[in-house]
């Protein structure tokens, strides 16, 4: 799985699947299906238990960065975005896929930065929350409905589109304010962070009755946010911080930070720096289980972190950076790194650094995060493929 794709004007290829590339994984008309966007600049659709092809391939006009998100409310639609610019809506009830609606990056304004669409996008009750890399956040009403011969069909209206930046953010940072993260909704709130470091939360109560959302949290963390904010059960956020732009802020904060929103005066609860060398810090999305929290790092470490008090209790050192984020099923974490190794870790005592329970290595960069299901894990790797293991002997 391989194509070009446009780097500052230089022509290049890139293989396989890459940060983020989740592939999408369910049950569907009594198959179980594996959808995934990829480098080769595809959709694909495939039987995850043979590797067959269910639909062919849909092409897209660049590649596919982020991981693709099927509707959770049993719609047989998939939404993806593109380098090419554009954010889809796919449909997978027929004999191809069908591109039911897209949405070009720059049919909004003002946009800063770029014009790509590599944060997955978040589908709850018919509405679509999608963030952009022209540093703008969309709302969309999906109107999901079947047509008179049983197929699915769509017509998204757009019902408020915003600016992730501020007049602040920009003269602290300037104009690279991208959103990579994926939204994060609790309650009535949703919760994104950009590229310029802004972490924030906007009021969206009053959506289906025409009100227009409003920010409610603003917390700058010095520098680039890609990774996803995760929260708790109480309702705390975890923020993964990159260190690239050596801003004074970013070396007061740290790049691993957690943060109250009932308290917008004071969010800040707790930090851990992580800043070996300029363009490092985190770009994994952390993973909470029991009472820690799971950072991998770009220098290849995985801190494992008192979610109360921050106090690192344990660090794994991988191979090669880690921007792939732990998935974690039935106490065992997977874990891919840049030196195309997959590995698991049984989690079963957090007091203790996790012991190894196997290791398989590809031949690239694993940056896509794995997916399991029913003892299976599939993952992404640079080197062109994706690849599913099962039945490992220890």
């Amino acid at each position: 799985m391989c194509s070009m794709t446009s780097i500052s004007g230089v022509s290049e290829q890139w293989c396989g699947m890459g940060w983020t590339g989740q592939p999408a994984i369910f049950e569907y008309e009594e198959e179980t299906w594996l959808i995934f966007g990829a480098y080769d600049s595809k959709v694909h659709f495939v039987n995850a238990q043979t590797g067959e092809r269910l639909l062919p391939d849909f092409p897209t006009g660049d590649i596919i960065k982020g991981s693709v998100t099927v509707d959770p409310d049993g719609f047989p639609l998939v939404y993806v975005g593109s380098r090419d610019n554009y954010l889809r809506i796919l449909s997978f009830d027929g004999e191809e896929p069908r591109e039911l609606w897209k949405v070009h990056a720059y049919d909004f304004s003002p946009t800063k930065w770029n014009n790509d669409w590599d944060s997955s996008p978040l589908v709850i009750d018919d509405y679509l929350f999608a963030a952009g890399e022209n540093s703008r956040f969309h709302i969309f009403h999906l109107n999901r409905s079947y047509d008179l011969e049983g197929r699915v069909v769509v017509s998204p209206k757009l019902v408020t589109d915003f600016p992730g930046w501020d007049d602040e953010l920009i003269s602290n940072v300037g104009s690279n304010v991208s959103i990579e993260t994926s939204p994060l909704i609790l309650g009535d709130t949703l919760y994104f962070a950009n590229s310029g470091g802004l972490v924030q939360g906007w009021d969206i109560a009053g959506l289906s009755e025409g009100i227009e959302p409003t920010r409610v949290f603003r917390f700058w963390a010095g520098d680039d946010v890609d990774a996803t904010i995760v929260p708790d059960d109480e309702g705390y956020l975890y923020v993964g911080v990159e260190y690239e732009r050596a801003t004074q802020r970013s070396k007061e904060i740290g790049q691993i930070i957690k943060l109250d929103p009932s308290n917008p005066e004071d969010p800040l609860v707790w930090s851990v720096e992580d800043r070996p060398y300029l363009n490092s810090g985190i770009w994994a999305t952390p993973a909470i289980y029991e009472d820690l929290v799971i950072f991998p790092t770009d220098q290849g470490k995985v801190h494992g972190i008192d979610r109360i008090t921050g106090d690192i209790r344990w660090t794994l050192e991988l191979s090669g950076k880690a921007w792939s984020s732990p998935a974690i099923v039935d106490g065992v974490m997977v874990l891919g790194d840049c030196s195309g190794q997959l590995r698991a870790f049984d989690l079963s005592d957090t007091s203790i650094a996790p012991p190894q329970l196997w290791r398989v290595r590809t031949e690239g960069c694993i940056e896509a995060t794995a997916v399991i299901w029913e003892g299976t894990v599939y993952a992404g790797s640079r080197d062109g493929y994706l690849y599913a293991f099962r039945d490992f002997i220890q």
